[in-house]
């Protein structure tokens, strides 16, 4: 394992710690009912009545879960007479992912750096 790239991932995790979208996104996604909205969402816009209808909660309950997804900016909404439609916005979901990439690239070569160690330098009996 070399200190040049953990220091050179530990600038880059730093950059995104500062980043408030991303412990928005998380912190929202952790909620199953929001998981499962961004679910029914992936099929294409809804009304609220129609993303209600899986869930035993009442629809100012759903309602509460559709404003914290849309200030997350996670979903949008549109008006249509007096219904609201509310659809995926994938950008932040794209910035976390792409966090995660990268988190998992570092992995990646953290573990390939400790393979090279242990064939290097077998264990001595």
């Amino acid at each position: 394992m070399t200190i040049n790239s953990e220091h050179i991932i530990f600038n880059h995790m730093v950059k995104y710690n500062d980043d408030k979208i991303l412990n928005e996104v998380f912190s929202v996604l952790s909620d199953p009912t929001r998981r499962e909205i961004i679910n029914q969402l992936a099929r294409g816009e809804m009304t609220v009545m129609k993303l209600a209808e899986p869930f035993e909660m009442s629809l100012p309950a759903i309602s509460k879960h559709l404003k914290v997804l849309v200030k997350a900016g996670l979903i949008s909404q549109r008006k249509e007479g007096r219904y609201r439609y509310y659809y995926l916005n994938p950008a932040s979901v794209d910035y976390a992912s792409q966090w995660l990439t990268d988190l998992r690239k570092y992995w990646a070569s953290q573990l390939t750096c400790l393979e090279k160690y242990l064939n290097n330098n077998p264990k001595k009996e």
